[in-house]
């Protein structure tokens, strides 16, 4: 009788205990209904500590590829572990959870065996305007945000996140493309990108380039566009171009991320005096 006494006391301070425990919130998500895709996209927001006791802004990282499930969690810890170290500034980060991105991160291809093989490519065009014109403005309208916008892209996200900065440089004040998929159609992209830069570059864009040990095309494209970057001054580009080596296509963008933020941000921390 003894026995089943203290088992039934057990049993209620573990129900006990359940009964306690709060969910672990990491941040919001939000919706936005998008004109320019004809579509509401969803939104994983992290707002840094202190953003719900004050009233200041902040700067907003659009992170592409910001589903629960892809790198808003990761990216998320990294932001908030160099805000805490004081490699950044507090920063919001607007995660746009993907529908498909192989529709919305390439322009279209004239290579037949990529129509075939990916027959829903080629809406980069319309996602960016939604980014312009649809979700810029709802972040705007409804977070505290700085005018200090930093694109963050990978793959198939660099790809856009470069045809954005070429096309379309004022939408955002700094870059950061990893691993960017420039060869896809030929890689067409480079190969507009000295005239395009002339055309469009008119205003100061910080810009963190990366690429691991991903093949002779991809890191050949990398420097390629580096280069171009380069050759584009006085045009006003500050630019980061970090190769890993030690990195793959599937490794690179947590340590790269890490060195890219605090090239970015650093700067915007005040130093504080001992």
């Amino acid at each position: 009788m003894k026995k089943i006494i203290a088992c039934c006391l057990l049993w209620g301070s573990v129900l006990t205990a359940k009964a306690q425990q709060t969910p672990f919130v990491l941040g919001v998500t939000d919706q936005v209904v998008s004109r320019q895709l004809n579509e509401t996209r969803t939104l994983n927001i992290y707002l840094p500590e202190g953003y719900q006791k004050d009233t200041a802004t902040y700067p907003v990282i659009y992170l592409l590829d910001g589903s629960a499930n892809e790198d808003f969690v990761h990216v998320t810890g990294l932001v908030q572990f160099l805000t805490m170290i004081r490699f950044m500034p507090p920063t919001i980060i607007v995660g746009i959870a993907n529908v498909d991105r192989k529709r919305d991160f390439t322009f279209p291809t004239s290579i037949a065996e990529d129509k075939k093989a990916y027959p829903t490519t080629g809406g980069s065009a319309k996602f960016i305007d939604f980014l312009e014109k649809d979700l810029q403005p709802y972040i705007q309208q409804h977070y505290r945000v700085k005018p200090h916008r930093t694109l963050v892209g990978q793959s198939l996200g660099g790809l856009i996140g470069t045809e954005v900065l070429l096309h379309r440089p004022e939408l955002f004040e700094q870059y950061v493309i990893i691993s960017p998929s420039l060869w896809w159609d030929n890689e067409s992209l480079l190969t507009a990108a000295p005239a395009l830069l002339r055309k469009n570059l008119r205003k100061p864009v910080n810009v963190y380039l990366s690429v691991g040990e991903e093949g002779d095309v991809m890191k050949k494209d990398a420097a390629r566009l580096a280069a171009l970057l380069e050759a584009a001054k006085p045009q006003p580009v500050t630019l980061y171009y970090v190769p890993f080596p030690a990195e793959n296509h599937l490794t690179i963008l947590h340590r790269s991320l890490y060195a890219g933020l605090d090239s970015l941000f650093h700067k915007m921390v005040p130093v504080v005096k001992p």
